[in-house]
């Protein structure tokens, strides 16, 4: 079965930095569009960001523009999040997501639609 495997999470300051990594096994994603939802305590998943396939497309919920940038290894199967200036509301659970759809619709329908996911990684933001 088709796993993400997600790393990189950790404690980090406020205006501190950190590089998600989201591996996929198993299979290839040859022709998805990847991205990463978050999760906070008693919240919703939300969308964060998206890219497409080929990589030239990239979408962003409005709280991170600026300050997170999406990209992806399709040679290695990985897809990144650097994540500069982190902020304490940033803080969740950081997951790994991918549809055969397009990156565009990952960023608008959310997370329906998404045909895997991986575990999670926690980020924690001290203030």
């Amino acid at each position: 079965q088709a796993q993400l495997v997600e790393s990189g999470g950790g404690l980090v300051q406020a205006g501190g930095s950190l590089r998600l990594s989201c591996v996929a096994s198993q299979r290839t994603f040859s022709g998805y569009a990847m991205g990463w939802f978050r999760q906070a305590p008693g919240k919703e998943r939300e969308f964060v960001s998206a890219i497409s396939w080929p990589g030239s497309a990239t979408y962003y919920t409005d709280s991170v523009k600026g300050r997170f940038t999406i990209s992806r290894d399709n040679a290695k199967n990985t897809v990144y999040l650097q994540m500069n200036n982190l902020k304490p509301e940033d803080t969740a659970v950081y997951y790994c997501a991918a549809t055969s759809s397009f990156a565009r619709r990952m960023a608008v329908a959310g997370v329906s639609g998404i045909n895997y996911w991986g575990e999670g990684t926690l980020v924690t933001v001290s203030s």
